[in-house]
């Protein structure tokens, strides 16, 4: 039975420990300088609270791609397996990767493509580099499916980054469609429009403009990572930034 601490339980990441206790793992968080939402999730899910990380075999950072680096520095001195399952570019997880390594741990690239892990299925969590099969292995019978990528230390950060970079900025461009077309008046023969050619993108303009107001704030870093991965493999990266312009324009709920 392996010891495995998640920082810091999030929505997903609470959801993600929940399918390791599920399979047997003693799952652990670090309660320290947390709120109660988040003591409410990690007890809800299983986790126990902990002072440290002595005695765990995996440590898996779960947090808003922006803190990957600084989640990254604040375990120095853990030697384990070090799994960053966070939606940032192939260049951002080589950064980590590095604070990781001189810190003692030895580090494993994870994505996580879908929503918190609540029915088995519907979430994957791809993992790549030399460590990768034996965070695999934690997963196995878990309703959260980890798959092992081959094609380089980086890949399971640039699948997720490639995967989101459609699904978020067309997300994105959907906003900027409709806000353009209200700016000029042409919304309503917009719609009829697309009633008549593309009957299914209002429907999908209006999720996209639910999901933005609910977790757009949170897609911003993101979108960043994005460009700049397009940016490293000689694509323009002005698709990222410009979604991250207008996720940007959301505020954080209180």
């Amino acid at each position: 039975m392996s010891t495995i601490a998640v920082l810091h339980p999030g929505a997903m990441g609470a959801e993600v420990g929940r399918a390791l206790v599920d399979v047997g793992a003693r799952v652990r968080w670090l309660p320290a300088g947390r709120g109660k939402a988040t003591q409410r999730r990690a007890e809800d899910a299983g986790l126990v609270a902990a002072e440290g990380l002595s005695g765990c075999d995996l440590v898996i950072s779960v947090c808003p791609p922006g803190s990957a680096l600084d989640v990254a520095r604040a375990v120095r001195g853990f030697t384990g397996l070090y799994l960053d399952a966070n939606a940032i570019s192939p260049r951002t997880a080589a950064e980590v990767a590095g604070v990781v390594s001189e810190g003692g741990a030895t580090y494993v690239d994870g994505g996580i493509i879908g929503g918190p892990p609540t029915v088995h299925g519907a979430t994957r969590l791809y993992v790549s580099g030399s460590h990768a099969h034996q965070v695999a292995y934690e997963f196995v019978g878990s309703r959260l499916e980890a798959i092992v990528l081959e094609s380089g230390p980086y890949a399971a950060s640039a699948t997720k980054m490639v995967y989101a970079s459609w699904t978020k900025i067309s997300s994105a461009l959907l906003l900027a469609v409709r806000g353009t077309a209200a700016a000029y008046d042409v919304d309503d023969a917009l719609l009829a429009e697309w009633a008549m050619s593309q009957p299914e993108v209002e429907a999908r303009s209006d999720r996209a403009a639910a999901s933005a107001a609910a977790k757009g704030w949170r897609w911003e870093a993101e979108m960043r990572e994005i460009a700049t991965t397009f940016a490293e493999a000689g694509l323009p990266a002005g698709f990222g930034e410009a979604a991250a312009e207008i996720f940007g324009k959301h505020n954080r709920p209180d």
